[in-house]
């Protein structure tokens, strides 16, 4: 069927004309129903975005949420010793830490008294409340008030707390001390011979001697670094090692300790440089003299570089291993199905390995560049270059 343009018209040009007899406004009635129900639904939207905060800053209670805030909890250092907790009966299995504050004074109490963050502490006077394993000083009532970004702002004494990353620290430094000191009687008795436990540890010390300290800093000068190389790659290889165990270690996934050795490596490469590692910073060798005032900078602004990329690297390596693989270990609790269960087993179990691997070659790393920078440090002077 053909619609004609000029009867297309008169129906459209009828349509326009009509339309002031019709009305699509509401009445008086209505209007006053509308501006109700709209006060009502604005006033149920902020209840529901107050409950919403309120919920954001509340114990998670779905599954995802409780498996977030857990890993979360493990990378964070923690005031006391908890091997497990039962959800159901609040009781934690574990030991309490001793808590050494300075706030006007020296303040030491048991990590006992905050109950595993429920509780408010008091000490000589003062209200101490724990949150997010940060001590605040607070009332008697454990206020908070709250800041920008949802922080507190009250006043957080300085914690010199023994936590359990430096429990771990002590007992990996007592292991080593033993096992070393063994190692070196056993080569006294025997005649360069190890016996016991130091005989699987004898080639790791030979090929940091071998393979790290003498190919980098040269036979010369390498045995004033050997006693700091061996002690810094068997320390992160433990406390590598000690993370992948089920006790819940996070030392060298914390930034605060990978920033402390890196600041002694780059310590030792500074006092120990001789005059030719300074003469190659500030007045380089075979470079024209405009060249020298401008690259003069960026050659010392390299000597802060250095050390910060060891303390990033060693960092981001660990913790992402370790968010990783209770990731994965968390998927068996989601997925709650003998298939994904058991998939999920297999590639956590496999990642396990990996994460072996990444610990000895994270300790090799940090030891290798820390002698590559020693060996910068004492780096002869090349006569060729006195005639450019």
């Amino acid at each position: 069927m053909v619609i004609s343009t000029r009867t297309l018209r008169f129906t459209i040009a009828v349509f326009i004309a009509g339309l002031p007899l019709f009305s699509f406004a509401n009445p008086v009635s209505d209007t006053t129903k509308v501006q109700t129900e709209v006060s009502h639904a604005v006033a149920d939207t902020t209840h529901a975005v107050a409950e919403a905060s309120h919920e954001a800053h509340a114990e998670p209670t779905d599954a995802k949420s409780k498996i977030k805030a857990f890993i979360n909890h493990h990378l964070l250092d923690s005031h006391d010793f908890v091997f497990s907790a039962n959800e159901e009966t609040g009781e934690h299995y574990g030991f309490s830490l001793p808590i050494i504050l300075w706030d006007g004074g020296l303040q030491v109490f048991s990590s006992s008294k905050f109950n595993h963050g429920e509780s408010v502490a008091e000490n000589n006077g003062n209200y101490y409340v724990l949150h997010h394993e940060k001590i605040y000083k607070t009332d008697a009532a454990g206020t908070l008030k709250e800041g920008h970004g949802g922080h507190p702002e009250n006043v957080k004494p300085l914690d010199l707390s023994i936590t359990k990353s430096v429990v771990g620290i002590l007992g990996i430094a007592l292991l080593m001390f033993l096992l070393f000191t063994s190692l070196g009687k056993s080569f006294a008795k025997n005649g360069g011979i190890s016996k016991g436990p130091g005989r699987i540890f004898e080639p790791l010390v030979l090929f940091v001697r071998d393979e790290i300290a003498i190919p980098n800093i040269g036979e010369k000068k390498y045995k004033k670094y050997m006693s700091y190389l061996l002690t810094i790659f068997f320390f992160i290889l433990f406390l590598n090692i000690l993370g992948l165990t089920p006790l819940g270690f996070n030392i060298t996934g914390n930034i605060a300790i990978t920033a402390s050795l890196a600041i002694l490596t780059y310590l030792i490469t500074t006092l120990t440089a001789n005059k030719n590692y300074w003469g190659h910073i500030f007045w380089m060798p075979g470079v024209p003299t405009p060249m020298k005032f401008i690259l003069a900078p960026i050659e010392l602004l390299g000597t802060f570089i250095k050390p910060f990329s060891l303390m990033i690297r060693l960092y981001a390596n660990i913790l992402a291993g370790h968010v990783v693989l209770m990731s994965i270990i968390a998927l068996m609790f989601i997925f709650k199905s003998w298939i994904g269960s058991t998939l999920s087993f297999g590639l956590a179990f496999a990642l396990s390995l990996l994460e072996i691997l990444v610990a000895f070659l994270q300790a090799y790393i940090f030891t290798m560049l820390s002698a590559l920078y020693f060996g910068m440090g004492n780096e002869e002077h090349h006569h060729d270059e006195a005639h450019h």
